[in-house]
């Protein structure tokens, strides 16, 4: 079962993918990961990839790709797995579906978590980071104990900077242009899937479970 989540920023999808690949054993696959991985093991293509990104450049889509088909080649995957974050745009949406059809493999399921801008931007003013042992907060939904301290380590927690309204507008008029088009795109592939977003967690995934069903 391989599975795309598609969704605003702030819209809870990668909440949502770390609670699928909990209960249906999945690996659940960032490309930030991916490229982090494979730069500190020095491997040729996070080489090839670093090159790049020291020049402040994009990391072309088909090195993008190759990358993410090498840890998607891995034992742990092979009973599917969740792609969070990637792709971004229909070119890069393109070139995985190219790829993945070189190796008679195709996405099952493109869950797109819907969520209206103005939830999102008052639920991101809402979290709060603890920059000491990464732990987050939302001051309204999931609070910590004492105000403004971590239950976890007791350091002061902050708001960070991608969270801050401003930024999540920008973030959100670039999600609109660039990454919404992949609804059309996968609905035409009739692999999507929509979910309203707005329900707590729980109630969300409870619809995911229905879409996907017991394996």
């Amino acid at each position: 079962m391989k599975i795309i989540m598609l969704g605003a920023p702030g819209a809870g999808k990668g909440t949502q993918a770390k609670m699928i690949a909990d209960k249906y054993k999945l690996p659940h696959i960032s490309t930030g990961d991916i490229f982090r991985a494979n730069i500190k093991a020095g491997t040729d293509l996070g080489k090839e990839a670093k090159g790049y990104m020291d020049k402040g450049q994009l990391v072309p889509d088909e090195l993008t790709v190759q990358i993410l088909l090498d840890r998607v080649s891995k034992d742990d995957c092979q009973k599917g797995y969740i792609l969070d974050g990637f792709p971004r745009t229909i070119p890069q949406a393109e070139v995985l579906e190219k790829e993945l059809l070189k190796r008679n493999e195709k996405i099952d399921y493109a869950i797109n978590v819907e969520i209206s801008d103005e939830i999102i931007i008052k639920r991101m003013a809402g979290r709060r980071a603890c920059l000491n042992c990464g732990a987050t907060y939302n001051i309204t939904s999931l609070p910590p104990k004492a105000e403004g301290i971590c239950d976890r380590c007791g350091n002061e927690l902050v708001q960070r900077d991608d969270d801050k309204e401003e930024t999540v507008k920008d973030r959100l008029t670039v999600y609109q242009k660039q990454t919404k088009p992949l609804i059309a795109y996968y609905n035409e592939r009739n692999v999507l899937k929509s979910i309203d977003g707005s329900h707590p967690a729980v109630e969300t995934f409870k619809e995911i479970i229905a879409i996907i069903g017991e394996m």
